[in-house]
């Protein structure tokens, strides 16, 4: 009786593990995000890396906004923050953004809302090159509130965003 329960109880734990920590499909292209952290789901190594077709796939969303850093109303294509975290079954607690140059801040989990801050890839229909702020941007909806237009929120938008770390 006690080994079937053990058994049993096994069993039922190795299925809750395996839905806990689901798997990606591997990148394709070239890898232009890595999460790392406390994620539910990864493609290898406790990582989550995702080329461009894999963010597209994970939603798609447009912020018309202008920019402190550019001129007039700009299209930015990407995936809602909010949505990538769902996705992930991110938890808890800040999430450290780097960029390419190792430029690095922190941004609250809570700011990933429906309607708030995106990962853009593209902007005007065009993908960002490192010298137009790519491969990615953390961009807010600066237009349309004030509270998306303060300096902190300005010094969370970071460019040339790589990799990200949730709550470490």
């Amino acid at each position: 009786m006690k080994t079937a329960f053990f058994a049993a109880t096994c069993a039922a734990l190795l299925f809750v593990t395996s839905a806990i920590a689901q798997e990606m499909s591997e990148p394709q292209g070239a890898v232009v995000l890595t999460v790392t952290g406390n994620i539910n789901r990864t493609n290898g190594d406790g990582a989550a890396r995702f080329d461009l077709d894999m963010l597209r796939a994970v939603g798609e969303t447009e912020v018309v906004t202008d920019t402190i850093w550019t001129t007039g109303d700009l299209v930015f294509t990407g995936v809602q923050l909010v949505d990538l975290l769902a996705y992930l079954g991110a938890g808890e607690g800040d999430l450290s953004a780097r960029a390419i140059n190792d430029y690095a801040v922190n941004v609250p989990v809570t700011d990933a809302v429906e309607g708030g801050p995106i990962i853009a890839y593209e902007v005007d229909g065009n993908t960002m090159s490192r010298r137009e702020k790519g491969p990615l941007w953390l961009v807010y909806p600066y237009a349309a509130s004030s509270d998306y237009r303060t300096e902190v929120i300005y010094a969370r938008s970071i460019w040339q965003l790589d990799r990200m770390t949730i709550g470490e």
